[in-house]
């Protein structure tokens, strides 16, 4: 089993990118093998609406794309994951830019028939429901605003998710990221390690779920 983790934060040793850690961390604990997207390192254009990724080659697992960039590579292992760890700090109220960069490419995992009427795009490579994902946001205001300034985020990471038939096992929002004390953070950090391992259980019972 593979856990891909996505962090949206250009700051690589900050609490966002120390909870994603953390979690994969859990994760490995569990017995899957991990790997870590910093998606500020990777040449990620910004996607430019011409929908030939998602209009073109029905057959292909995923659209091509005329940018030639990183997203190509990562969507390649993207695809044959398990599973997926999503992390990004609020930025004015939504996800960050890298992120949402990020998530744009992805509709080249999908495709729609040209001019048809029937609204959204399906996926590619299904995963049936065999693959989870679980997110974590981080956030400058305190808890209580967790479902105003992450409802957002998640919304914004699992929009996909939805096309590609993967459900969500946990989001964790953990606010007052610039102030908190250490020993709250370490109980984050600790949740963060526990999201890991679950998300590794949840991928194993879906799968078995499925086979039986």
């Amino acid at each position: 089993m593979k856990i891909l983790g996505f962090l949206g934060s250009p700051r690589l040793n900050g609490n966002c990118s120390k909870l994603l850690r953390k979690a994969l961390d859990g994760v490995e604990s569990a017995g899957a093998e991990t790997k870590l997207f910093e998606l500020i390192n990777y040449n990620i254009m910004d996607c430019r609406g011409c929908s030939n990724c998602f209009l073109n080659n029905p057959d292909l697992l995923i659209g091509e794309c005329s940018l030639e960039d990183d997203a190509a590579s990562i969507l390649e292992e993207y695809i044959k994951a398990d599973g997926y760890l999503f992390a990004s700090p609020v930025y004015d109220g939504y996800i960050t830019a890298l992120m949402k960069r990020f998530l744009e490419r992805k509709i080249a995992l999908t495709y729609r028939v040209p001019d048809s009427d029937t609204g959204l795009p399906f996926s590619r490579v299904p995963a049936n429901f065999k693959k989870k994902a679980s997110m974590i946001v981080t956030g400058n205001c305190s808890d209580e605003f967790s479902e105003p300034m992450g409802g957002p985020c998640y919304e914004a990471m699992e929009a996909h998710l939805m096309l590609e038939q993967v459900d969500t096992a946990d989001r964790l929002f953990v606010g007052s990221v610039e102030t908190i004390k250490e020993e709250a953070f370490l109980e984050r950090m600790n949740i963060a390690y526990q999201m890991g391992i679950r998300l590794v259980k949840e991928v194993e019972k879906a799968r078995n779920t499925k086979s039986s």
